[in-house]
């Protein structure tokens, strides 16, 4: 009784206190920017209520899960066979709460939840059930749309377009996209922000802050500030359209040497804060083409996914390592797949809100990190993550890419031992919620968005039929293009050597990699041969003479 007691008035005290705060910040916000104007704009009372009502939904999800999670495992021993099957039930139960509240607050929810989902850092329990809002948005009323274009692009839109279509051919989170012709007959896509969008994302991310603060206050443990604050940068970026045109202008420049990939063209002069116009491009089942994992429509065009996997993850290794300017939000809805009657497909590339400029030292340590974890120089990965700031968890950073333990005797792209395996369980139960967190807030924003990247990348070319290998092939060949494109001049003779000793001994061993890779494709090609064979054999025997 006691306990409930308790869980009760940790619920109503947070719950109060964020909508109290909802309140404050929306009238700051207004406040601030017009002080003659009048609490009783209808604006204003509309939009406090809102977000009050917003925050306390908000507030009473995520602390209950926090009380969920506190008070499951109370008095449950990591140790105990039965810890890992209730925090697998209290993952599930908190991430269908979460999935619940995304679906009825919409908007900044959806892409929070998107974000997370996004995330291999968190439970399989989350990212499986909040997967399904990457296809959830509702459109907004073509009036509402056709306000913001008005005031974005000038008082008459006749004088600019000759149509524009009322029904949308996609909706996302922040934004949707419509259809028009130009006065000069181009064929173009509208992306036009929803209207009052900013003062809606300002108020839940003031609340998703200070509820952050407030749960750490009564669980120090429970540490959830660094993820408020990325998600943060991260949505404040995406709302600025002119941004997303510069990044989308960068990252063709970047990728005009390949024939594979396609950024399409932005028109600066019609392209605001709120609305983004580009070429369009005609496509099968969306305007550009069809989603990367969709594999229906990659096999009916005879396409084989494999190498639609390889082209997707060489893209996203060159950002990542030649570049240093990495697209962080690369899921699915967001590369195409259109076809090419030279090349046979490419890959075009949409949503360029979400960019992450890689400081220099950070992404030449970045590949050398990567050098260092294909021939698992454990001291070098422990001397790399002290300078990242991650200090003791360096020693995971192995299991997170390659999915090998620091001290693993197993080849690149091979699983773990069952002896590994025993040893690594027995690690991880001594982890505790404060570790991860600790973990968590230790790593450079780069890395956050490298890791999610990654995470998403990895899931697709996973599910189009890619091999690990592949993709560890591919990084450490990017890796060493990295570096060798950033020669160190002040570097003695003997330190100059022992790199290109070193370069030369992993370029020897990816190509021992490759050639065992080729092996394999030949090996599957030949099952494949040999059951249609074996099929067309038994045909034959059953056919009546």
């Amino acid at each position: 009784m006691m306990m409930r007691r308790r869980r009760s008035l940790y619920l109503l005290i947070i719950s109060a206190t964020g909508g109290g705060a909802a309140v404050a910040v929306s009238y700051h916000h207004h406040h601030h920017n017009d002080n003659n104007r009048l609490l009783i704009n209808p604006n204003f009372i509309n939009t406090s209520i809102n977000g009050v009502v917003r925050s306390s939904r908000s507030l009473y999800t995520i602390t209950a899960n926090v009380v969920d999670y506190k008070y499951s495992l109370r008095g449950i021993s990591r140790d105990n066979d039965q810890y890992a099957t209730i925090l697998s039930q209290v993952h599930l139960r908190s991430a269908k709460r979460i999935l619940k509240l995304c679906e009825v607050n919409q908007g900044f929810y959806i892409k929070a939840g998107q974000f997370v989902a996004s995330m291999r850092q968190v439970p399989k329990e989350y990212s499986s059930t909040l997967a399904s809002l990457q296809d959830q948005a509702l459109p907004c009323s073509f009036q509402d749309i056709k306000q913001v274009l008005t005031t974005n692009l000038g008082s008459d839109l006749k004088d600019i377009f000759l149509s524009v279509d009322e029904q949308p051919i996609a909706a996302a989170s922040i934004a949707q996209v419509h259809r028009a012709l130009l006065k000069d007959h181009q064929e173009v896509v509208l992306k036009v922000q929803y209207p009052g969008l900013k003062d809606r994302m300002r108020m839940d991310i003031a609340t998703m802050s200070l509820l952050a603060k407030c749960v750490t206050w009564f669980f120090p443990e429970y540490r959830f500030q660094w993820m408020v604050s990325e998600f943060s940068e991260v949505i404040a970026l995406e709302l600025d359209f002119i941004q997303e045109a510069r990044n989308s202008v960068k990252t063709a420049i970047n990728f005009k040497h390949s024939s594979r990939i396609r950024v399409p063209m932005v028109f600066q002069e019609l392209t605001t804060s709120q609305v983004l116009t580009m070429q369009y491009c005609r496509g099968r089942r969306k305007f550009f083409g069809f989603q990367v994992d969709d594999l229906d429509y990659i096999r009916e065009m005879k396409i084989d996914p494999r190498k639609v996997a390889k082209v997707l993850v060489e893209a996203f290794a060159e950002m990542i390592f030649v570049h240093g300017f990495v697209h962080g939000d690369p899921h699915p809805g967001n590369i195409l797949v259109s076809s090419d009657e030279r090349e046979g497909f490419c890959l075009v590339v949409l949503d360029h809100g979400i960019y992450r400029n890689l400081d220099e030292e950070f992404r030449v340590k970045y590949c050398q990190l990567w050098k260092a974890l294909i021939v698992l120089d454990s001291h070098k990965i422990q001397e790399i993550g002290e300078e990242f700031g991650i200090g003791k968890y360096a020693r995971y950073l192995p299991l997170i890419f390659t999915g090998r333990t620091i001290n693993s005797k197993a080849g690149l792209g091979k699983g773990m031992s069952d002896e590994e395996k025993a040893d690594l369980k027995q690690e991880v139960k001594r982890l505790s919620i404060g570790d991860i967190s600790e973990f968590m807030e230790s790593l450079p924003p780069e890395f956050l968005t490298v890791l999610r990247t990654d995470g998403l990348i990895r899931s697709v070319s996973s599910k189009l039929g890619s091999s690990q290998r592949v993709r560890l092939l591919v990084y450490a060949h990017y890796a060493l293009e990295g570096l060798s494109s950033n020669p160190n001049p002040d570097s003695g003779v003997y330190t100059r050597m022992r790199y290109r000793i070193d370069c030369l001994q992993v370029r020897l061993l990816l190509g021992l990699l490759q050639g065992l890779c080729w092996v394999d494709d030949r090996r599957q090609g030949l099952v494949r041969w040999s059951k249609q064979v074996i099929s067309a054999i038994h045909t034959y025997l059953l056919l009546p003479i």
